[in-house]
């Protein structure tokens, strides 16, 4: 009997695997969230990137609130088997809630987190109502 393609993850002891977000057309490193089982399905089978929100506990579709929706165009597992990345085009050019390109924002200077990338959109005008945001 062969091996069911979502058996072969490493999933946590919370069924979890860590997804990173690359912006296809760029190579560029958008963002990190969790996945289970349902949601890497629910990927697959819509093509929309779709993860688990630990904070909110439940499942939620990328770009949901935002619009900032991201199309996958491959996934792909690491040597390990317990990381994914998700090559997507990002909707709108936003993947971070703070209304910047990409969650990676801050860089390490000295002994300090410096914000060196800007805020493309206010996210009051992104969120209609304020909430956590993985």
């Amino acid at each position: 009997m062969m091996t069911h393609w979502l058996d072969l993850v490493k999933w946590d002891e919370q069924g979890l695997v860590p997804a990173i977000a690359q912006e296809a057309s760029t190579g560029q490193i958008l963002m990190m969230a969790w996945m289970n089982r349902e949601a890497l399905s629910m990927t697959r089978q819509t093509g929309q990137a779709t993860y688990w929100s630990r904070s909110r506990g439940r499942l939620w579709v990328k770009g949901e609130e935002s619009g900032h929706g991201q199309h996958v165009q491959e996934i792909r597992l690491d040597c390990d088997g317990d990381v994914l990345l998700l090559q997507v085009h990002q909707a709108g050019g936003i993947a971070c809630h703070t209304g910047r390109a990409h969650c990676f924002f801050r860089r390490l200077v000295q002994d300090d987190w410096v914000e060196v990338d800007p805020v493309i959109k206010d996210p009051q005008t992104i969120y209609a109502t304020q909430k956590d945001h993985d």
